[in-house]
């Protein structure tokens, strides 16, 4: 059944081709949200149609979007025309010049989800022809106005990347001169500049310099640009040097200003050069340095848990393009602001001078990258000051090292709070004796989690930026840092974690999605907040945010409603539901957010979906009365099941060269294993890594579990006659049932059924932990509960339908085995 989603505009429900995913459903959103226009006067379903020729009097060419002068959805009244098919740039132009000729409509959009296209219709001489422009009108506005912009008419938006993404598009394939993506992102990011500076200075009632008219000469709007540009270059000297320019051709510069002139970034949601830096430089050029940007809504929840003040001095100590210190910087400024209107007498300049001042003087962030360093300290400056505090510096490096006026600003020990976002990445490496030595994570620990004297080779950065911003920190400091969540429970780093819980008071942790930095990086993360040498408090607030707006495309993702089985129009973003809920963590009434006693930690493991009692609660009330739920680990202890470990791995030199087949977790599914004749191995190499202490014989009816793998954890199967000399991979566990005749009626086909059981499944979110990137379920599936049916009958039903299902299927195999032995003979 093809999936469903609710028309913006209508509220219908269509067919979610990628189409109306990726273009109509997003720009009929840009309509409303960024041009005004009431969804009456919009029409996308059903489909207003227009003629295919003038003779046409059925009207057969449906309008992707159409948009009218009122809520009259008539010839007369249309006024502009949206194409949205998954088109070229030249074809696209063509199929709207054809819906343009044949309508009344004086101006039409094409978008197809990456690039865009604005073109005006003009009638002379009883000919028509087609000019593109800048934009379209918003609503209430003529076509003459397009481009006439008073400071005051700047509007915010919702859709920054999707406007960055066709700008980045339009670029690519047009640009002159500049053709690669650096050198596009600081061309763009310079003009973003030009555009945040004539927004902060241009007085309300006057018309924007940031504008492309209608029917304006390019050359006219460059030079125009170019004029901001040299004021930027003059009130910023010491960030914007007179070595940066803007070279990119009219037609391009044109073409970038007409997409932005509608906006206010100053107010924008995102940080304007984070997006414009993510979309403009790949994967490929930020991976090895770990730059990957903190999404806002991530930022955001970070900083109203801290909630920072006046009183407060901030440090990012890797800043990047500044998301940090520019959100802080806003939130305390919105402070200072109430604050002071709240207690009366203060004029707005005054006002402004208190937020310099605490700008200037405790907004602090270092970053090793010279290019993000200019960008951040430019941006700070045009936002309002806070670029003197910003440094091109090693946060790892020994401080000593650092220049003068760094070591002015940047002491240990003297700052109030820490918000950051560390690179991580394990092919990127801290490496030397002498900056090792400053850490403690720098050396070696035992088994028992103390400090040997031996230091370490090589340590990944973020294990060593968690010291350095607590050293960074005074006493009783606050710190929210990004983590993977392998450094909340990982028994190789369990270590780091022990010693932070020794000192520090843990107050805090969020459960981000594994979407939050894809698809720049895989890694899952939660975000830790500690106090400085604070004693532990009794409870630490946690909180789950299942989705954050994007999936693993970066693409927007849209909740679901589960009464009509359709997509909604709301953006799937939970980090609003923690921020409100977070307030009052000990609501029980609470979705997202929930308190854990600090004697409820299990063995140092702070992630806290592990901890989420609401969905174990939907599980118990799903179980009800009809089953009763037994953890797995009362059957090991009552001896009705034994479990094992899998073999491990053969010399990857003998894959592929025998008879034995080598089984791993991706190759369990659908209650089977797929034997791969390039794995298999020879059978001296079966018995050497089969036999011997601690390993298993399989046998007949023994269910393989995967406890870790890419996307396979607490998939099953069960061996056949035919399986059980395989050589199982370590990633899998062995269940077998001792004795059927138990008080649960447990036997090998009820169990591989009850750990396929709905309920099962859905504790692996609690239960699934992630290594870096791999998921593992640990020790946990000994928690997972068994949904035993109360109705005896029911259970036998099931097992006896399960046995004679895998006797056909074996026996069918059996058949297909002979022929296949009867063609070797052949052959």
């Amino acid at each position: 059944m093809a999936n469903k989603i609710i028309d913006y505009i209508s509220g219908l429900e269509i067919i979610a081709t990628p189409e109306e995913v990726e273009a109509t459903q997003p720009f009929s959103k840009i309509l409303v949200e960024d041009y005004r226009y009431p969804k009456e006067f919009i029409q996308t379903r059903p489909q207003f149609k227009v003629k295919s020729r003038p003779s046409d009097n059925i009207k057969e060419y449906p309008v992707d979007i159409a948009v009218f002068d009122s809520e009259n959805h008539t010839d007369s009244n249309i006024s502009i025309v949206a194409e949205c098919k998954k088109k070229n740039r030249k074809d696209g132009k063509t199929q709207l010049e054809s819906y343009l000729t044949l309508s009344n409509a004086k101006c039409g959009v094409w978008f197809n989800g990456e690039e865009k296209l604005f073109i005006r219709k003009i009638i002379e001489n009883g000919g028509i022809k087609f000019v593109e422009i800048p934009n379209i009108p918003r609503f209430g506005e003529r076509l003459e106005d397009v481009g006439r912009f008073r400071r005051r008419d700047l509007q915010d938006t919702h859709n920054l990347k999707s406007i960055f993404k066709t700008i980045r598009n339009y670029l690519a394939a047009n640009a002159i001169g500049a053709t690669t993506d650096d050198v596009l992102a600081q061309q763009l990011i310079n003009i973003i500049f030009c555009k945040i500076y004539d927004e902060r200075f241009a007085p309300l009632d006057d018309l924007v310099s940031f504008r492309a008219g209608l029917d304006e000469d390019i050359s006219k709007i460059k030079e125009r640009i170019l004029q901001i540009f040299t004021n930027v270059k003059i009130k910023y000297k010491e960030v914007i040097t007179n070595e940066d320019n803007i070279t990119l051709d009219d037609k391009s510069i044109a073409y970038i200003v007409g997409e932005l002139q509608n906006y206010c970034l100053i107010d924008a949601e995102r940080d304007v050069i984070a997006d414009a830096f993510e979309v403009f430089i790949g994967h490929a050029l930020k991976g090895d340095k770990g730059q990957f940007f903190t999404p806002r809504n991530v930022i955001k929840l970070m900083i109203e848990i801290i909630q920072p003040t006046e009183n407060d001095i901030i440090i990012d100590s890797a800043c990047g393009s500044g998301g940090f210190l520019i959100e802080a910087l806003r939130y305390v400024w919105k402070k200072i602001k109430d604050d002071r209107e709240r207690i009366g007498g203060w004029s707005e300049s005054a006002i402004i001078e208190e937020q310099k001042e605490f700008a200037m003087n405790k907004i602090h962030g270092l970053e090793k990258d010279k290019f993000l360093v200019k960008l951040t300290k430019a941006y700070m400056a045009i936002l309002g000051d806070g670029k003197g505090g910003v440094f091109c510096e090693d946060s790892l490096d020994n401080p000593n090292y650092w220049s003068d006026e760094t070591k002015v600003k940047i002491q240990m020990n003297s700052h109030s709070i820490v918000l950051t976002n560390p690179p991580f990445g394990t092919s990127i490496n801290v490496l030397g004796a002498d900056k090792l030595r400053q850490y403690e994570f720098g050396y070696k620990w035992g088994k028992d989690y103390n400090k040997t004297n031996k230091l370490k080779d090589k340590e990944n950065p973020q294990v060593l930026f968690i010291e350095r911003n607590l050293q960074l920190l005074k006493d009783g400091g606050k710190i929210g840092i990004v983590l993977p969540e392998t450094y909340l429970h990982g028994p190789s780093v369990k270590y780091i974690i022990k010693h932070l819980e020794k000192k520090h008071n843990i107050f805090a942790v969020i459960d981000l999605p594994h979407n939050t930095f894809r698809p720049h990086c895989n890694a899952k993360c939660c975000v830790l907040f500690l106090q400085k040498n604070t004693k532990q408090q009794e409870n630490i607030t946690m909180g789950i945010v299942e989705e954050m707006g994007h999936n693993h495309q970066g693409k927007e993702i849209y909740r679901f409603d589960n009464e009509t089985n359709t997509l909604t129009n709301d953006i799937w973003d939970d980090t609003l539901n923690v921020i409100e809920e977070f307030k009052d963590p000990s609501n029980t009434n609470n979705n997202y957010v929930f308190l854990v006693n600090k004697n409820d930690i299990v063995n140092s493991l702070y992630v806290p979906r592990y901890y989420w009692n609401k969905n174990v609660s939907n599980i118990k009330d799903e179980a009800n009365k009809n089953y009763t739920l037994i953890p797995i680990n009362q059957l090991l202890k009552e001896g009705i099941i034994s479990q094992y470990k899998g073999h491990g791995a053969p010399p990857s030199a003998f894959k592929g060269r025998g008879e034995v087949f080598y089984v791993r977790a991706g190759d369990i599914m659908n209650w089977d294993i797929f034997k791969n004749p390039t794995s298999s191995v020879p059978m001296d190499i079966y018995i050497k890594g089969t036999q011997g202490k601690g390993k298993v014989k399989l046998q007949e009816k023994d269910i393989l579990f995967v406890k870790e793998g890419s996307y396979r954890v607490g998939d099953v199967a069960m061996l056949s006659p035919a399986d059980t000399n395989i050589f199982l991979n370590h990633h899998t566990l062995v269940f077998r049932v001792n004795n059927e005749n138990n008080k649960y009626g447990i036997d090998a086909y009820y169990l591989l059924y009850l750990l396929s059981h709905n309920i099962t499944t859905k504790q692996f979110f609690n239960k699934v932990l992630i290594d870096t990137t791999l998921p593992n379920i640990g020790d946990r599936w000994k928690e997972l509960l068994l949904p035993i049916d109360n109705n005896p009958i029911e259970r036998e039903k099931i097992k006896k339908e399960l046995k004679e299902a895998f006797n056909k299927r074996w026996n069918t195999q059996k058949d297909f085995d002979k022929i296949k032995e009867k063609l070797k003979q052949v052959s």
